[in-house]
């Protein structure tokens, strides 16, 4: 139990270090906050309910894991530099697409719905 803890910890420092360094982890749990009562609501059933609030902490877990290699990247190499380029930009796009997961879900819901 003492390493679940100590997991825990670790996992809510980075939560927190991520809410008060980066805008778009920031703009994230907004969402994130404003839409556990809209999941709560618009869910007919409870699997679209999982559905809607998966989409959501999954977005915001790849936003996490992008910018954790964006900041690996900076610190490894500060300058410019093609090849971190092109991983950065490869992270980016893992969380792009799972804004897109996020945003199919969310449209399915609200057509399924009304």
């Amino acid at each position: 139990m003492t390493a679940l803890w100590l997991a825990f910890l670790n996992s809510w420092r980075g939560i927190v270090h991520g809410a008060r360094t980066e805008r778009a982890i920031r703009l994230e749990l907004v969402l994130l906050a404003l839409g556990v009562p809209v999941a709560l609501i618009l869910g007919g059933s409870l699997w679209v309910r999982v559905a809607l609030l998966a989409s959501l902490l999954l977005m915001l877990g790849a936003e996490f894991l992008n910018t954790a290699i964006e900041k690996l990247c900076d610190h490894l190499h500060p300058g410019r530099h093609a090849r971190i380029g092109v991983v950065k930009d490869l992270a980016s796009a893992g969380a792009f697409l799972t804004q897109a997961i996020a945003a199919l879900v969310w449209a399915a819901a609200v057509i399924d719905r009304f």
